[in-house]
């Protein structure tokens, strides 16, 4: 079963956590601050981490930005209700999902679930294993998540390599959000915005004024346009 990393200053949290997720089946491990939570992620390589933000010594942002210099595992940010701005800004700093404080044992689950699953059909596609595709001045390899432009890497996180994939596989369609957050992220619900923001990442990166890619269709949904 999975090996998981939950990083939260406050114990009883981060206990609680511990033994639902161990109840479910997996092995989990804990970290308390920031500089733990590094030296724990370069000891057990975990398959997934649950990664709160406010943390001492190193705050979440900073154990994320220091983890995707080395890691793509999936990253779970904890985040305050009230704090939207939280939440953007982890997921263009390239975590995989969110969860608002306080949540439920069945979401935690639920979402813990979805983004190991979509990590093991990634790596298990058989059809896209060594296939290299070229579009416009992109090259996408399949087999190792990597996007560059004119020969430059780009560096995508999983989610925006994810979508981009999706949109590309299934270019000219239009898809809306609630229809991605599905079938991309995995969720039959959550907020649509997460969509929207990875969108804008994922465009910044692999556009130009000149090369547009993902294209917008006002009050329908985004769509990848062929050449």
């Amino acid at each position: 079963m999975s090996n998981i990393l939950v990083v939260d200053d406050e114990r009883p949290i981060a206990e609680i956590i511990k033994y639902n997720l161990q109840k479910e089946g997996f092995t989990v491990q804990t970290a308390y601050d920031g500089e733990e939570a590094i030296k724990m992620v370069r000891k057990i390589n975990p398959e997934l981490i649950i990664l709160d933000i406010m943390l001492p010594k190193k705050n979440g942002f900073e154990v994320l930005r220091e983890i995707r210099m080395e890691y793509m595992m999936p990253v779970i940010m904890l985040t305050a209700k009230e704090e939207e701005n939280d939440k953007i800004t982890g997921l263009e700093l390239g975590a995989d999902d969110y969860i608002t404080k306080p949540f439920s044992n069945k979401e935690l689950i639920a979402r813990v679930r979805a983004n190991l699953r979509r990590v093991k059909l990634s790596s298990t596609n058989e059809e896209m294993k060594a296939k290299i595709i070229n579009v416009g001045n992109l090259t996408i390899d399949m087999n190792t998540y990597e996007v560059s432009r004119d020969n430059d890497i780009i560096d995508l996180t999983n989610r925006e390599f994810d979508l981009l994939k999706y949109l590309f596989l299934n270019s000219d369609r239009v898809f809306n959000r609630e229809h991605l957050l599905k079938e991309v992220w995995g969720y039959e619900f959550g907020d649509l915005r997460t969509v929207d923001v990875t969108v804008r990442r994922l465009r910044e990166k692999i556009e130009t004024e000149n090369d547009k890619y993902i294209i917008t269709k006002r009050g329908t949904g985004y769509y990848f346009k062929s050449r």
